[in-house]
């Protein structure tokens, strides 16, 4: 299964809706098309820790030394650092979105000369640790940061797992809205 994302040159900004259970798959869907069109990856994750996604990753083929992870749960979960994670910036919690923000800002500057894309896994997890007027204001700082970086954007979200006002909010500040279930591409 391949994902169509060639509008990134034109179209920046995407929200991406996924049912729960496919969740994992389409983000490894999503992964496999940006890496395939020569994106350095800079992967958010608030849904499950680093260590977790790049061994799926390798266990679906994808070369991970092509992506860049910042981890808001890890430290959260386990109290510290995990000793060898490369290419990893860790946050100390979801919630805390000033050093989330620095931390993206950080990783950004540092791709530069690369073609970075962010993928943000995922809105709806961040509803666990903040309310939806606090993720809508992240998001548009970080969607504004995008544009004027002029660096495309992915968020990942379950389509049945954030309220109606935080997802017009969301669909406001992207370029498109692309429902992964319901596509027709395979």
């Amino acid at each position: 299964m391949t994902v169509d994302l060639s509008r990134l040159g034109r179209d920046k900004l995407f929200l991406v809706l996924s049912a729960a259970e496919r969740l994992k798959q389409n983000n490894v869907r999503i992964i496999r098309a940006l890496i395939d069109q020569g994106y350095r990856v800079v992967v958010i994750t608030t849904n499950q820790p680093s260590g977790i996604l790049k061994k799926h990753y390798t266990a679906e083929g994808i070369d991970t030394k092509k992506i860049v992870f910042i981890d808001a749960i890890t430290k959260y979960a386990i109290g510290r650092v995990p000793e060898g994670e490369t290419e990893t910036k860790f946050v100390n919690n979801p919630a805390n979105l000033t050093d989330l923000g620095i931390a993206i800002t950080e990783v950004l500057n540092t791709t530069s000369g690369e073609k970075p894309c962010l993928l943000f896994d995922s809105v709806s997890t961040m509803l666990i640790y903040l309310p939806s007027i606090h993720i809508s204001k992240f998001i548009h700082f970080v969607t504004s940061k995008l544009r004027l970086l002029d660096a495309p954007g992915i968020f990942l979200a379950v389509e049945k797992g954030i309220d109606p006002l935080l997802l017009t909010q969301l669909t406001t500040y992207v370029d498109d809205v692309i429902d992964m279930d319901n596509s027709h591409e395979e």
